[in-house]
């Protein structure tokens, strides 16, 4: 690896230029620190960006596109068969991510961030050496890691042509046959882009359900959508062996003890990813990293080493990019010597799949392992006048809260734009909101924002829209 012969020093270095990382040296600059960020990518973005939460978003509209094209007869439009162009969708996507990452680099150069490429390894508490660009290394007064994560790989699937969610998104081609390792949201959304391309799907899960996390009456929703759409869902079954063949692949899953060989064009692995900290000699510092690979931090994003701040996937908790951005301006503020801490009380997660799934804040699955009393309020799409409008009534809208004062605690929801509302959820539980304040805060008619209000309203034992609890 060639190296420059250039040291310098640096206020603030930010290792990852994802949106944790270049966030933060966001935040920092306009705080007035002196910034030097360092990625070894050509782009900046990181994974989200470039090959992750972006590029599938894509995907998931065109194909959400042509499904409500093949669906519209119902409402009187009539389509020829719908048809994909496959390379100007990968074109359309590449033009995409082009226009966001293009825009990073031009904050970047407007704040005077220095960016230098090249692959970062700590030699000390204040010092890293950098590989593969023009500068040797620099001197720091602060640090922040946002070196992301990396999709986790399965035995059976070393040394194989074995496609993960980074392969997939570029559409190298479109299989007859996809075999999905991995249940999760990422094998689902990628499985039903597929799907909707016109590959026949097979998603293998470790586990008895979809989405472990989620709760059973969001997920149940989207599995009746998506039994519809693949050719076949495999619960509590594992992959024991992968046969890569001049044809495709021989896929071995256990199920009940039992093994069956499944012939498959194509194989994708989407079985969770791992932080970057065992890749940036974390070794040669007094940084703490768990047996998870995580580094251990505080409420501001300090880590054992006081000048050393851990952002992102590399830091507890869920690896989302939303997340990593408020950890971002945390860090930059603390370094600025402004209060603030990493204290939210929700972060929303959000499923794209078809329907979407959303939550945030407490789930009735945490409530009931942790034995705290709730009061849930459900309101179903089948009521809402928008969602009939639109022809989608297949979700529900819940909001769990303190049977006692009515603090809401959490929002889930699973339905058409989820991914839209769930942050007047968020919103609500970060501020303390009662089941009263969304009552009595005005909602719009007809959305399906009200379908919030609708099931506070059932949560406080008042609904207008569906039949009142019986009276005992």
């Amino acid at each position: 690896m060639v190296m420059g012969s250039l040291k310098e020093e640096a206020e603030v270095v930010v290792i990852g230029g994802g949106p944790g990382g270049y966030v933060a040296a966001i935040r920092a600059a306009d705080l007035g620190k002196e910034v030097v960020l360092v990625d070894d990518r050509e782009q900046l973005g990181g994974t989200c960006l470039i090959e992750g939460c972006i590029p599938s978003k894509v995907l998931i509209n065109a194909v959400e596109i042509a499904q409500t094209a093949r669906e519209a007869d119902k409402i009187g439009l009539s389509y020829q068969d719908v048809q994909f162009d496959l390379d100007k969708l990968r074109s359309w996507t590449g033009s995409v991510v082009e226009k966001l990452t293009g825009g990073i680099s031009g904050l970047m150069k407007r704040r005077g961030i220095e960016v230098i490429r090249g692959r970062v390894r700590f030699e000390s508490n204040k010092s890293i050496a950098i590989e593969g660009g023009e500068v040797a290394g620099i001197d720091f007064k602060h640090a922040i890691i946002a070196t992301g994560s990396r999709v986790n790989r399965i035995a059976a699937a070393e040394g194989l042509d074995v496609w993960t969610s980074a392969e997939a998104l570029k559409l190298p081609e479109l299989p007859k046959r996809l075999l999905v390792v991995g249940g999760g949201y990422i094998g689902l959304e990628l499985g039903l882009v597929y799907s909707g391309l016109g590959s026949q799907v097979t998603i293998v899960e470790f586990t008895p359900g979809l989405l472990p996390g989620a709760d059973f009456d969001l997920v149940k929703v989207m599995v009746k959508n998506c039994e519809k759409r693949f050719d076949n869902i495999m619960y509590e079954s594992k992959v024991v062996g992968i046969e890569q063949t001049s044809s495709g692949f021989i896929v071995s899953v256990e199920h009940d003890g039992k093994k069956k060989k499944i012939e498959t064009d194509r194989v994708m692995t989407a079985v969770g990813r791992r932080p970057n900290t065992d890749n940036i000699s974390l070794d040669k510092t007094d940084v703490k990293v768990n047996d998870h690979g995580f580094i251990e931090v505080n409420e501001e994003g300090r880590t054992s080493v006081s000048n050393i701040f851990a952002i992102g996937d590399v830091a507890p908790g869920p690896m989302l990019a939303h997340k990593a951005s408020r950890e971002a301006h945390v860090a930059a503020e603390v370094i600025a010597q402004k209060k603030s801490a990493f204290d939210n009380r929700a972060i929303p997660a959000v499923v794209f799949t078809d329907p979407e799934i959303a939550w945030s804040g407490l789930t009735e699955r945490e409530a009931k392992a942790k034995g705290i009393d709730v009061k849930v309020g459900r309101f179903p799409l089948q009521a809402l006048g928008r969602a009939q409008t639109l022809g989608r009534t297949d979700g529900l809208v819940k909001v769990i809260s303190n049977p006692d004062s009515g603090l809401v605690l959490g929002v889930g929801m699973v339905g058409p734009h989820a991914s839209e509302l769930i942050a007047e959820g968020t919103l609500a539980i970060e501020m303390g909101a009662t089941l009263e304040d969304i009552i009595v805060t005005i909602h719009p008619h007809p959305t399906l924002s009200e379908a919030i209000m609708e099931a506070a309203e059932v949560a406080a034992g008042e609904p207008v829209h569906i039949n009142p609890p019986r009276k005992r």
